[in-house]
């Protein structure tokens, strides 16, 4: 028999665990996107840094040219040191086929890249100049004008390579 003085009531849940303060390993995952987050930030900012460097290097090398000619020269002395990034031998190579490298732009590395990127710019175009712009005496300004943006993004884009 039962006891009428004895109440019975259903089973209790205990309440639903709160929100906050998170469980350890959401703490963790907190800390560790903050940290891949900083990570991107400090290295698109110095990936940045490093371009204006290259930038400044470029425009201050060739500022120092007192003459069409002196910026010519320091246009290739900035090229061929650059070259080295991409192929060791690529600072020895002479006349046209020191153009036709430039005009490569990937020093090689993949012929279907290369073909589809190769231009003519150097070997016919403005970058002909480099062959001995730099020993004239009587280089035309214009014709360096229009060498300098060639140069300066064959220069960009091998500094950026690396």
């Amino acid at each position: 028999m039962q006891d009428p003085s004895l109440v019975l009531r259903d089973i209790h849940q205990p309440p639903a665990p709160p929100w906050w303060p998170p469980a350890p390993g959401w703490w963790l995952l907190a800390a560790l996107l903050l940290l891949v987050v900083a990570a991107a930030l400090w290295w698109l900012r110095r990936r940045r840094r490093r371009h204006e460097v290259i930038v400044k290097l470029f425009g201050d090398a060739v500022a120092t040219g007192a003459t069409p000619a002196a910026e010519v020269a320091a246009m290739s002395e900035l090229l061929r040191r650059a070259a080295r990034r991409i192929d060791p031998a690529a600072d020895r190579l002479q006349g046209e086929a020191w153009l036709a490298f430039l005009d490569r732009g990937d020093g090689g590395a993949g012929k279907r890249r290369a073909a589809r990127r190769a231009t003519n710019e150097f070997t016919q175009g403005p970058g002909r100049l480099l062959l001995d712009g730099g020993y004239r005496a009587d280089v035309d300004a214009s014709e360096v004008a229009a060498l300098r943006p060639l140069v300066r993004a064959r220069f960009l884009q091998w500094m950026a390579n690396r």
